[in-house]
């Protein structure tokens, strides 16, 4: 698949959720970045943190599934931008944290690189104070 094949096939399995099919689409190593401000999340987002292997793709999106209300998860994509083996992908997702069932919204830009059909590079640009806000324990600093 080129590039554009590649993210469209990608978009289509997050769109289907399941994590082991989107994650056959990475390569076994990966360049992995989530554009969040340092500290460790694990707690409350279990979520976001370093991954570096296909595996660690599953356990991402499979994480996301579980602290979030299926039912109330969409997402809009607005644009994909493809220049050779670089694709941005422009949108927006809205959900709702399973633990304080507040729904949120948060703007993404999401940078992959394709290389003989799979993602090598993910980067991810993304609201993290909507999310932040929407796990946020009553009491807790949110900022």
């Amino acid at each position: 698949m080129d590039t554009r094949e590649t993210v469209t096939e990608l978009l289509r399995r997050i769109a289907a959720g399941d994590p082991t099919k989107i994650a056959e689409l990475y390569a076994e190593r990966i360049s992995w970045q989530l554009n969040w401000p340092d500290g460790d999340y694990t707690e409350s987002l279990p979520w976001i943190r370093q991954r570096d292997t296909r595996a660690d793709v599953a356990e991402h999106f499979r994480l996301i599934a579980d602290h979030h209300v299926a039912e109330q998860s969409t997402a809009e994509v607005h644009s994909v931008l493809v220049d050779g083996s670089e694709a941005i992908v422009l949108g927006a997702f809205h959900n709702t944290a399973k633990s304080t069932g507040r729904r949120y919204d948060a703007a993404f830009a999401l940078h992959l690189t394709v290389e003989d059909g799979l993602i090598t590079r993910h980067h991810a640009y993304e609201d993290s104070l909507a999310v932040m806000r929407a796990f946020a324990r009553p009491g807790a600093d949110s900022a």
